[in-house]
C-alpha cells in the first residue's frame, strides 16, 4: 500500500509506542509524538551531514521559535508508524522550517502533522545570528517544494 502523505516524503523513521508511551486513556501520549518528531529532526539533520558535532565547530543551532502540532488519530502500544520530515522552507541567513507527518500503515491513517519553525542561534550568547555557510547550503538544498 502506498501511503497518502500530504507531500512528496523525504526522510522518515519508523516508530512504535511502547507500554511506557501510554498514557492514562491507554493511547499513545501527546508528548511522545514531540519526541519522536525532535528524534525524525536530529536523524534527518545527521541524514543531511549536520549533526551536533557541526553545530558546536560552528558555533550555532537552529533552535525552535515555534511548534504546532495537529493530533489526527489515536494510537496504541504496539503499532508500527511511520514519520515523515521534510525541511520546507529557509530563507538562508536566519529561518528554517521543518514538517512532520505520522501515518500508521496499516491502515494509512493520518495520526499527525506537525510544524516547526527555527532560528539560527550562537549557541555561546543564545543570541540569534546569521547561518553559517555550512547550514545554508546544506538545509536550504535540502528544502522541498510541493512538486517534489
Amino acid at each position: 500500500m502506498t501511503l497518502s502523505w500530504d507531500h512528496p516524503k523525504v526522510f522518515s523513521i519508523n516508530v512504535m509506542p511502547a507500554e511506557a508511551d501510554i498514557d492514562g486513556l491507554d493511547h499513545t501520549n501527546n508528548a511522545v509524538y514531540v519526541h519522536w518528531c525532535e528524534r525524525a529532526a536530529w536523524q534527518h539533520s545527521e541524514f543531511l551531514g549536520i549533526g551536533l558535532d557541526s553545530y558546536r565547530q560552528q558555533d550555532r543551532a537552529m533552535a525552535i521559535v515555534k511548534a504546532e502540532y495537529e493530533y489526527l488519530a489515536a494510537t496504541y502500544q504496539g503499532e508500527a508508524l511511520e514519520l515523515s520530515s521534510r525541511l520546507v522552507n529557509s530563507d538562508g541567513k536566519m529561518r528554517l522550517q521543518r514538517d512532520f507527518q505520522i501515518i500508521r500503515p496499516s491502515d494509512n491513517a493520518l495520526i499527525l502533522r506537525a510544524s516547526w519553525q527555527f532560528m539560527c542561534i550562537e549557541i555561546s550568547s543564545g543570541k540569534p545570528k546569521r547561518m553559517p555557510r555550512l547550514f545554508s547550503e546544506i538545509y536550504g538544498g535540502a528544502v522541498i517544494d510541493d512538486e517534489g
